[in-house]
């Protein structure tokens, strides 16, 4: 637990945070959540901006043609399936008086909605400690050392026993940006790495001293690779 603590209190000093972790409208994270699904940040933005800019409560969203709702997020791909989810999402939300289920168990009945989506509701949306677990946390939380896990669930049940509850809200957003900027799945970034000293991933890139001559052997110079 102390490792994981010092981990990512290192994190949260050096990879600043680019948004308000917590939205004041929870039904707008979760059908943004919804909308995130296999997508990237930009195509969820945009489809999410243009959903909204024309239904702009549950009920309308629950009302509107499907064919419209479709339209609307095609840019976040899978837009048929997404569109059947949020509009029944927008049905049962609407009958709760447009109140979004603020627990795990009743967030995850939900069509659409699995445990990382929920959990995003619950962070930000209503401010509550969970920890949600996306591509980039069940990465690095196993390349970092700190869990030794096949499948999200596994990853996030684990980091709630090593993590200190207090961290739970800011974890996810930490290890993304972390994951997007510095520990890329694909050549990370070792060497911009604050925290190189407490990672034992074997495959990173270690800064190697040569020294080079130039082409007449006179001036001598020392570089990275």
């Amino acid at each position: 637990m102390e490792r994981a603590e010092r981990i990512l209190e290192i994190l949260k000093r050096e990879i600043p945070l680019d948004w308000i972790l917590v939205d004041d409208d929870p039904f707008r994270v979760l059908i943004r959540t919804v909308l995130s699904q296999r997508t990237r940040d930009e195509n969820t933005d945009r489809a999410s901006r243009m959903l909204f800019e024309r239904y702009g409560s549950p009920g309308e969203i629950a009302d509107a043609p499907l064919s419209e709702i479709e339209k609307l997020i095609r840019a976040s791909g899978f837009y048929r399936q997404k569109a059947r989810k949020i509009k029944e999402i927008s049905r049962i939300v609407a009958e709760n008086s447009g109140r979004v289920p603020e627990s795990l168990e009743e967030l995850v009945k939900l069509p659409g909605v699995g445990r990382k989506t929920a959990n995003c509701v619950l962070v930000y949306g209503f401010g509550k400690p969970a920890i949600p677990v996306d591509t980039h946390v069940h990465r690095i939380a196993n390349r970092l050392g700190l869990v030794k896990t096949r499948r999200p669930e596994e990853t996030e049940r684990e980091l709630e026993r090593i993590v200190p509850r207090r961290l739970w809200i800011e974890l996810n957003e930490v290890f993304v940006k972390f994951g997007q900027r510095i520990c890329r799945p694909v050549r990370p970034r070792c060497r911009e790495c604050p925290i190189e000293r407490l990672c034992p991933y074997e495959g990173k890139q270690k800064t190697k001293t040569r020294q080079v001559s130039d082409k007449i052997g006179r001036v001598s110079f020392i570089y990275h690779e």
